[in-house]
């Protein structure tokens, strides 16, 4: 994948609203088989779509990708051997050294691309339109639907939905937002009212452990306010929310597995290639050369590893 590729895979994951990083090669050393200006998608499942460099490179580019995307900092990586670059390394860039036999090096800009926040809000009160402007303005995705024309569809796993149906068929809209498993579900209204919706729902059979994922009322309390004052202290607790991490999705993926060559100590994706086993462990290395290395004096370079 590369070129117009990698664009329509850009644009593919950013309409799922999936996380991803976007790596670049700005420059490179011989003898290295990337040339600048290549580019690959890492997806936050530690997935490599499109071309960054050989089996040296790729692990380390698709490790610190996922730590861009957990921090949402972009990072300009230096790839070689501390040697290669001694004291020239300029401020901010971060050196991750690699044993390559090759003796290339790379340097790779890693940026995040996260999804824009999606808020579906559901109803048509002033509140409500109030609320979506305000989530508009912070560059959110905001939808305004009206109870009847709202289904489960219209949010996944990551979205946040607040039903500000205030009396009109609360309990069958409520119903369809929990079916849909968003990542944040809050009720407008008061806690005796919400009591009762919920209760309601519980005898329909709706399980207990997704009623309890109902925030009621919705927003930080403030106490008697206006509903412009409700619209803000809704947005307020989503924005608290997410900068804690605690709107995270509901199926976030599965860590990624790694292991240290013991030969060279490079980074290798357990799942990349077939393992030596020796005493109980299992070894994984890098490359053929790593591999025939181990096998022909396996105590030493298992003693290492020990040691390390």
């Amino acid at each position: 994948m590369e070129g117009l590729g990698i664009l329509e895979e850009m644009g593919e994951l950013a309409r799922r609203g999936e996380a991803f990083a976007l790596a670049t090669v700005v420059w490179r050393q011989s003898p290295s088989s990337s040339q600048p200006g290549s580019r690959a998608i890492i997806t936050a499942g530690g997935e490599l779509h499109g071309w960054i460099g050989g089996a040296c490179a790729e692990p380390v580019v698709i490790r610190e990708a996922q730590r861009v995307m957990a921090d949402g900092t972009a990072r300009l990586l230096l790839l070689g051997t501390p040697e290669q670059f001694g004291g020239s390394v300029p401020d901010g860039m971060t050196v991750v050294p690699i044993s390559c036999q090759s003796e290339g090096a790379l340097e790779v800009y890693i940026e995040p691309v996260l999804p824009v926040p999606h808020l579906v809000i559901v109803g048509d009160s002033p509140m409500a339109r109030t609320l979506a402007s305000l989530a508009g303005a912070l560059g959110w995705r905001a939808d305004l639907i009206r109870g009847p024309d709202f289904t489960t569809g219209d949010a996944g796993e990551r979205a946040m939905i607040v039903v500000a149906t205030q009396g009109h068929d609360d309990e069958d809209v409520l119903e369809r937002a929990v079916a849909a498993r968003p990542a944040y579900l809050g009720l407008v209204g008061s806690r005796r009212r919400g009591a009762t919706v919920l209760g309601y729902l519980a005898d329909r059979g709706v399980p207990q452990d997704q009623l309890d994922r109902v925030r009621v009322p919705a927003g930080l309390n403030l106490g008697h306010t206006t509903h412009q004052e409700i619209a803000v202290a809704i947005l307020a607790e989503l924005v608290q929310l997410r900068a804690s991490g605690a709107l995270a999705g509901a199926s976030a993926p599965a860590a990624r597995r790694e292991a240290a060559d013991p030969v060279c100590g490079m980074t290798v994706a357990t799942g990349s290639s077939r393992p030596v086993r020796y005493e109980g462990t299992d070894y994984y290395f890098c490359c053929a050369g790593c591999r025939q290395a181990f096998e022909q004096d396996p105590d030493a370079y298992a003693k290492r590893e020990t040691r390390c």
